[in-house]
């Protein structure tokens, strides 16, 4: 029986390993990127309202273009698409290294950077996640996105904290350098692809075209019921915008404490991957859907209760390895069961959700922490997600029985 990760995508397909690659090493210079900009806008103005400004300037058009960006993935060709997306985001990298080397010392300059880089990275991942299902075996759908999970947890973990290092060790702009080497990295990957061209009937990327994917969308309830629990999790059971009070109320620490509560769900994400070499059997993907998420719900819920650090920190590292569970299946049902030339509409809506839901998330759980209170917040949110979950699951026939092997979404 095989318990640890499965690497056949990586050895039988030398194209997605490229690109695994390629997205590995840059997720990592992505992250260092994300914290060093967060800290050289605090920096310039001292002022925690400015930091939180860099997350609305990205989430705009992180929504805008990544439904725009989707319609785009279905009309041209996506190599193509990823390669222009991450050269303009490559670039603007460097204008991050410029300005500060130069220290041209505006927040606005900043501001306007993130807002771009956020429309790129929306055209480029739906083009980029598109792709992979015309690189791989469709059974090794599952493995492959467990794959990008790691990449995703490995540049999440360890990015801000490399960040942080070389911020010390030589200053923002190196910081910004070393993003603009490993993005590198990733060019060369999309370089290397073969031409990916759209599909079936190509529409011109427009609103019609984006009406159309919601439409094939509403038409498939056993694929919108994966964006419906995605949202159930992020939005009434994530925890992340509690860490600052809990770390105190509940474990009497301070930033370090935050620090540690934000890395245990990526870290618990990361083992995760190590033992998921059972991914690729399981056939009732829907099923498998909702007994993660009720995993993620019902560990963020006893979170609330715990009063140690180490139990804590242990219940969301296991939220964070279903969570990853509970991603590669969303994902795979996406790419294995939607048709290619709907892939890359789907795929704009599901990064809208992705990015989203778990802002709207850290509004509802602030909001009811403070009507009421942290515990409250996280034991309330965990029941009515699960709630949520379990009514889905009873009303959405095509997702209750959904089978890998048939791949039938209605």
């Amino acid at each position: 029986m095989r318990l640890l990760t499965d690497i056949r995508p990586l050895r039988e397909s030398a194209d997605f390993r490229r690109l695994w690659i390629g997205s590995t090493v840059s997720q990592l210079g992505q992250q260092m990127t994300a914290v060093t900009v967060s800290i050289q806008v605090y920096a310039l103005t001292h002022s925690t309202f400015s930091v939180g400004l860099v997350g609305l300037f990205s989430l705009v058009p992180l929504i805008v273009f990544g439904l725009y960006g989707g319609a785009m993935a279905d009309a041209i060709d996506r190599r193509t698409l990823s390669l222009v997306s991450s050269t303009g985001l490559w670039l603007l990298s460097m204008v991050l290294v410029l300005q500060a080397h130069f220290g041209w010392g505006q927040v606005g300059v900043l501001y306007a950077v993130v807002a771009c880089q956020s429309a790129c990275f929306a055209v480029n991942n739906p083009a980029r996640s598109a792709i992979i299902p015309r690189l791989i075996r469709p059974e090794l759908l599952p493995a492959a996105n467990t794959l990008s999970q790691a990449a995703f947890n490995l540049g999440f973990t360890a990015g801000p904290l490399l960040g942080a290092a070389v911020i010390a060790w030589r200053g923002f702009a190196a910081a910004c350098l070393v993003d603009v080497v490993t993005f590198t990295a990733a060019l060369y990957a999309l370089f290397r692809l073969p031409a990916v061209p759209p599909t079936g009937a190509v529409r011109r990327a427009g609103l019609r075209s984006v009406l159309e994917g919601f439409a094939f969308l509403r038409a498939a309830p056993a694929l919108l019921a994966t964006f419906l629990a995605d949202i159930f999790a992020m939005v009434f059971a994530q925890p992340r915008a509690l860490f600052p009070a809990v770390a105190g109320a509940f474990f009497a620490g301070g930033i370090r404490t935050v620090g540690v509560l934000q890395a245990a769900p990526a870290i618990g994400a990361l083992i995760g991957v190590i033992f998921s070499g059972w991914v690729t059997r399981v056939r009732r993907q829907g099923v498998a859907i909702v007994l993660a998420i009720t995993a993620y719900a019902t560990a963020v819920g006893l979170f609330g209760l715990s009063r140690t650090i180490w139990l804590g920190v242990a219940l969301l590292a296991l939220s964070g390895a279903a969570d990853m569970v509970s991603s590669a299946y969303r994902n795979t049902v996406l790419q294995s069961a939607a048709p290619d030339a709907m892939r890359g509409r789907l795929q704009g809506v599901f990064i809208v959700v992705v990015a989203g839901g778990p802002r709207l998330g850290d509004f509802v759980a602030g909001t009811t922490a403070s009507l009421t209170s942290p515990t409250v917040a996280l034991l309330g949110g965990a029941a009515v997600c699960i709630t949520g979950l379990l009514i889905l699951l009873a009303r959405n026939r095509p997702f209750r029985l959904y089978d890998s092997r048939t791949r039938k979404l209605s």
